[in-house]
């Protein structure tokens, strides 16, 4: 896809919005063919560095996800919700983009009837679902990044979650934004400033907008959890492990063993 300008600018957020569903709905195919290898189809990946539930917990103990309600948002092809479904969770994935939520469809034909997870298309800032529906919700860089108003998903997803309920959501790490999209010691030079707000865009040749990203710094997002009145239980930030060879976009081993590249927020909503 061509484009006639890259950069870093405030642009409308109507168009944003429309430029998040079209982008990942022509890149979907292509964002699998690069990432699936990593991915997988069952797997829950929290960012690059491999840190996974099955490790974290962060949803709870493998006992304490059985017969859990729990709703991911930003789910992509809902390669995390297959395997949360596996360990008995009652998980239901929702995803902006249709191609998206096509591929889903495939991985859950070849996962099977008891792995298939339920497959709803909506915007995480308008959620379809009642108030108090779920026990957890989460996502894995998935609807946050990509959105001006990150603050209505927060609200959205307190408004949805029970009392006691957990909401778990994993960003690139704000730091990022400092420095360069590069995976090897290049990369670590810093370029910008953590307060520079402004997102990064990509323009098509007739000067459409094609592409968003949002970056927030860390006060940023917590202020965000805590404007939907969620209680912030901790800020994960995953090292870079020893073996982990794989690099997707500006992160792999050598920039990973120095700069943090993913950010997991905690957080729950207060109980009765």
């Amino acid at each position: 896809m061509n484009q006639s300008r890259i950069g870093y600018e405030h642009v409308p957020e109507q168009d944003a919005s429309r430029a998040a569903r079209t982008w990942w709905d022509e890149n979907a195919a292509e964002y699998h063919d690069d990432n699936g290898a990593f991915l997988g189809e069952s797997r829950f990946v929290w960012g690059p560095e491999g840190l996974t539930e099955d490790q974290a917990r962060l949803l709870g103990s493998r006992e304490g996800v059985v017969d859990k309600k729990i709703l991911e948002v930003g789910s992509g092809a809902a390669q995390c919700s297959r395997w949360l479904r596996a360990q008995g969770a009652r998980v239901v994935a929702t995803d902006y983009s249709h191609a998206m939520l096509e591929q889903a469809l495939i991985y859950n034909e070849r996962a099977g009837s008891q792995h298939r997870v339920p497959l709803i298309q909506a915007d995480a800032r308008e959620l379809p679902f009642a108030d108090s529906s779920f026990d957890a919700a989460f996502t894995s860089f998935g609807a946050i990044p990509f959105v001006p108003d990150a603050e209505r998903i927060h609200t959205e997803i307190a408004r949805v979650l029970r009392p006691g309920g957990r909401w778990v959501c994993s960003v690139t790490h704000p730091v990022r934004w400092m420095f360069p999209d590069d995976p090897t010691s290049h990369g670590t030079t810093i370029t910008r400033s953590y307060f520079a707000r402004e997102p990064y865009v990509e323009f098509d040749e007739q000067g459409q907008l094609e592409y968003a990203e949002y970056h927030r710094t860390i006060g940023d997002h917590v202020r965000e959890i805590a404007a939907a009145g969620l209680i912030l239980r901790d800020i994960v930030e995953p090292e870079w492990p020893a073996g982990n060879a794989n690099v997707w976009g500006g992160w792999g081993p050598e920039r990973g063993a120095l700069l943090p590249g993913t950010a997991i927020f905690m957080a729950d909503k207060p109980a009765a």
